[in-house]
C-alpha cells in the first residue's frame, strides 16, 4: 500500500465500474512495426504574409526502445535545450537572430525525430539554418566538453527529480510507460542511466543521429526557391 490506497483494490473497483458501464475491452499494447526508411534532404515552405516565421529542421530520431535514449536526452540538452545550450547562446544570444531557438527529441514505440525549432525574421532564416548544421557538425567532430556533460545531467537529474512532485507528471508518466514500452522505470534507475553517460557516448550517437538526412519545414514570408537555394538543395 502506497498513499493508504489498496492497489490490487483499487484496479478492481475501476475494472467493475468500466464493466458496467459497458465499455469495450482494452485493446493488448500494439507491437513495433518496422521503422519508416530514412527521409531524404527536402525542404517544405508554407507561404504566409507574416512578421515572423516559425522553421524546423530535423530527421529521424531514436524510438522508446533505443537504449541511447538517456545520451540523446545529454546531447538536447547540450545543443539546444535551455538557454545555456549551444543553440540558444549562438542564435539569439550573440547573434541575434532568432527571438527563440531549440532542439526536440520526441519517442514513439516505432519511431522517433530529432530537430530543431527557431522563430525569427524571414531574411534571417538562412543565416539561422546555416549556424544549426555548423553546430551539428561541430558536435559531429568534436562532441561535448566534460564541463558540459556535467551541467547537462544536473540539468537533467534536476528536472526529472522536481517533476516527480507534480501528481499530474506522476500519471502521465505512468501512462507514458504504460502505453509505449510497458516497462516502467523508477526514479532511481532513471537517475542512474542518466549519470551512467559518458562524452564518447554523445560523440558515438552524434555521428549516427546528426548525420542523418533532414527536412526543413518553414512557415512564413519566405521563397522556397530561395530557400533550397541557400541550403544547396536542388528543386
Amino acid at each position: 500500500m502506497r498513499g493508504a490506497v489498496d492497489h490490487d483494490r483499487f484496479c478492481a473497483l475501476v475494472e467493475a465500474v468500466f464493466a458496467d458501464a459497458g465499455a469495450a475491452v482494452p485493446l493488448a499494447r500494439r507491437t513495433a512495426q518496422p521503422v519508416a526508411d530514412p527521409v531524404e534532404s527536402a525542404v517544405r515552405v508554407v507561404h504566409r504574409p507574416t512578421e515572423q516565421v516559425s522553421m524546423l529542421r530535423g530527421s529521424q530520431g531514436l524510438d522508446l526502445r533505443d537504449d541511447r535514449r538517456p545520451v540523446l536526452s545529454i546531447l538536447n540538452a547540450v545543443l539546444g535545450g535551455g538557454m545555456s545550450s549551444r543553440l540558444f547562446q549562438e542564435v539569439r544570444e550573440r547573434r541575434g537572430l532568432a527571438y527563440a531557438v531549440s532542439s526536440f527529441a520526441p519517442a514513439y514505440l516505432d519511431n522517433g525525430a530529432f530537430g530543431v525549432y527557431a522563430g525569427c525574421a524571414p531574411d534571417n532564416v538562412a543565416g539561422v539554418v546555416d549556424i544549426i548544421d555548423g553546430e551539428f557538425r561541430r558536435m559531429v567532430d568534436h562532441g561535448i566538453t566534460e564541463d558540459e556533460l556535467r551541467r547537462a545531467k544536473g540539468q537533467i537529474e534536476g528536472a526529472l527529480t522536481l517533476s516527480l512532485e507534480d501528481s499530474d507528471a506522476r500519471m502521465t508518466r505512468l501512462g507514458r510507460a504504460e502505453l509505449g514500452t510497458g516497462e516502467f522505470t523508477d526514479l532511481a534507475t532513471a537517475l542512474e542511466r542518466v549519470d551512467r553517460v559518458t562524452a564518447a557516448d554523445v560523440l558515438d550517437l552524434s555521428r549516427d543521429l546528426l548525420t542523418r538526412p533532414t527536412v526543413t519545414a518553414v512557415v512564413g514570408d519566405v521563397q522556397r526557391d530561395r530557400l533550397a537555394a541557400a541550403l544547396g538543395i536542388d528543386g
